[in-house]
């Protein structure tokens, strides 16, 4: 299922290596690809309960490879409108090869959807092809 289109228009980061896309009143959020940086492959996608207002930084999924988690944090307040079932379906290596395009994790509304404060420019998230807000 590929709803995102792969060009992002609206890309910020977080400091925590989630993306958000913003595309009018929703937005596509993801992992980026420096958040799984050691993962050979991803052998399940666990999603939090999915319903309702969730606040920023909190946990809405669960990357799982081994005994090796990262989670997928809210980037902004909003509200769960879907999840990417290709991830719940046997295609969680979406994550690994295209983690900033198709291998979105949730689309949701935003509750503020024109707000970016505390997110991250695409340049300043990034310095020479890595991120200067690794961990």
């Amino acid at each position: 299922m590929k709803n995102k289109e792969s060009g992002a228009k609206d890309l910020y980061y977080t400091k925590d290596h989630e993306w958000i896309d913003f595309q009018g009143s929703v937005a596509y959020v993801g992992i980026s690809h420096f958040k799984l940086t050691g993962f050979k492959e991803i052998q399940q996608v666990i999603f939090n309960d999915l319903t309702g207002f969730k606040q920023k930084g909190e946990s809405i999924a669960a990357i799982k490879y081994n005994d090796y988690q990262v989670e997928v944090t809210m980037p902004v307040d909003g509200k769960m409108v879907k999840v990417n079932t290709d991830l719940l379906y046997g295609n969680q290596n979406l994550l690994l090869n295209h983690a900033e395009t198709i291998g979105w994790v949730a689309l949701i509304a935003p509750s503020q959807p024109f707000e970016r404060n505390d997110l991250l420019l695409p340049k300043q998230y990034q310095m020479n092809g890595k991120s200067k807000y690794a961990k």
